[in-house]
């Protein structure tokens, strides 16, 4: 009896723990919906909100990462270099490292970048953009990819967490006449991410 006592006791912060994460991600979910309906360019109202899909959050796939820098002494490294999108223009970005992570034993990479375009507006200036594919692209997410946001703050100390939890659509998943970013080469990833923002189920 002791034991099984003992065990209950060891086990409760783990669930506690993963009942916080999920809490989390089901905040960060609401308050993702919420900037559809604060933007004059979205793609969705209120009620295209029942269309939306997710997976179930799951700690797994917020992985701990290594952070490599881009040097700056390589001027090839940081020269901007242009990603195609889905309109068949290109938008500018530069190269601002790289994260090197570990799924089920898997070594993995996934090159960050950073608009020029929005580093020249204050507000944004230090946002991080991260668009990849993995196995699970038109199947059950989106085919075109998706994307993942950091700011410069989460980069700093030697362990960056990703995650993938937190993968969202591009505006190109819900509706035509949008410019997406196509993930580059480099970013697609050989793993099922069966984690954040799956397939938008209203056709257009």
């Amino acid at each position: 009896m002791k034991n099984v006592i003992l065990g209950l006791i060891t086990l409760f912060p783990l669930v506690i723990f993963a009942q916080d994460f999920k809490t989390t991600i089901e905040k960060h979910r609401e308050a993702y919906k919420a900037e559809f309906l604060k933007s004059a360019n979205s793609p969705l109202k209120q009620e295209d909100f029942g269309y939306l899909q997710f997976y179930e959050p799951n700690e797994k796939f917020n992985v701990a990462c290594e952070f490599f820098a881009t040097k700056t002494r390589k001027a090839a490294q940081n020269k901007p270099i242009e990603i195609p999108t889905s309109a068949g223009k290109t938008k500018t970005y530069v190269k601002f490292g790289e994260l090197r992570f570990k799924i089920d034993g898997q070594k993995h990479k996934l090159t960050v970048y950073q608009s020029i375009g929005l580093k020249a507006m204050p507000q944004y200036r230090d946002y991080l953009f991260i668009p990849f594919k993995d196995l699970t692209n038109g199947k059950e997410s989106y085919g075109g990819g998706r994307y993942l946001d950091l700011r410069m703050n989460q980069m700093e100390g030697d362990t960056v967490f990703l995650d993938f939890n937190k993968a969202y659509n591009p505006y190109c998943a819900y509706s035509d006449g949008y410019s997406c970013p196509i993930p580059p080469k480099g970013n697609h990833l050989k793993v099922a991410i069966e984690a954040g923002e799956k397939n938008f189920t209203k056709s257009h």
